[in-house]
């Protein structure tokens, strides 16, 4: 598989919740590097956080366009998440299966035909106004 291909399948395993697809596309040692918070190392790291993703949240990503550069070893992707939050986070609104539509971006850097680095940006502020609206605006 290519580079590109590569990324593309980490997503749609992603949409498809196939988590054990997800992590074998990853490198040992990937390095992920979340919008908010610390950055993790390694696939035990990565692991763990999937857990904590998918208690917390139902996410699937539309919209994809995916970027490349001349050697094939860093992928952009802009995407938009349709999400449900299911349960409440530490130091985030309480979560009673609020609906959201955020547009975000990532950039993965490839090594050894494996994702080697996933860093993940969004609109942290405005995700909090999006599941902190009242049930019936």
């Amino acid at each position: 598989m290519t580079s590109l291909e590569i990324v593309q399948q980490y997503y749609q395993n992603f949409n498809a919740k196939n988590w054990d697809g997800m992590l074998a596309l990853l490198h040992p040692e990937v390095r992920h590097e979340a919008n908010q918070g610390d950055v993790r190392i390694g696939l035990e790291k990565f692991t763990e956080f999937l857990q904590q993703m998918d208690e917390s949240y139902e996410e699937t990503l539309t919209d994809m366009v995916f970027f490349t550069e001349p050697t094939n070893t860093r992928i952009a992707v802009e995407f938009v998440v349709n999400g449900i939050y299911k349960k409440g986070e530490e130091g985030l609104p309480e979560a009673y299966g609020q609906t959201y539509v955020l547009p975000a971006a990532a950039f993965l850097e490839l090594k050894d035909n494996k994702i080697s680095r996933v860093t993940t940006y969004y609109n942290l502020p405005l995700w909090i106004e999006l599941v902190s609206k009242p049930l019936h605006d």
